[in-house]
């Protein structure tokens, strides 16, 4: 089954300005994604790093939610020195410390993608033999594989 890690920023677009005809296809795309994780279609993945970011969140509604899909994931990952370490060499690739925390909870889950809005963060990540990728394109490279 597919394995897929959410950073931060997806849980929290459905909450930013839907004018603006990005974040709303992206929320639409996180909606999809969201639902196959319910349906059990994908397997979700959590971390304490996640717990930890939405844990200062200071929107109260935005945690709430995040928490919610955070419970229901099928792995958490805790970071561990062995995350540490690699969190470490990806912040020399020019990835910011949380973002490459992220990232390297992902790969020690073995998840087959890490989805994020994050577009620098996507870009530092071309080299990985994780696919990081935006949620759209998620949707897109998901519905191909059927």
């Amino acid at each position: 089954m597919t394995r897929v890690y959410l950073d931060t920023s997806i849980y929290n677009r459905p909450f930013d300005d839907q004018t603006q005809p990005k974040i709303f296809l992206e929320t639409q795309a996180i909606i999809l994604i969201l639902q196959m994780v319910e349906a059990r279609l994908i397997e979700l993945v959590s971390s304490s790093v996640l717990e930890y970011e939405n844990s200062r969140n200071p929107f109260i509604i935005n945690q709430q939610s995040m928490q919610r899909y955070l419970q229901i994931a099928v792995l958490r990952v805790l970071v561990d020195e062995n995350i540490r370490v690699r969190g470490e060499q990806l912040e020399q690739q020019g990835i910011k410390p949380i973002d490459a925390l992220h990232v390297a909870c992902a790969e020690a889950s073995q998840s087959n993608y890490f989805v994020t809005c994050d577009r620098r963060l996507i870009n530092r990540c071309q080299d990985l033999s994780l696919l990081v990728i935006n949620p759209t394109n998620f949707i897109f490279e998901v519905d191909n594989g059927n």
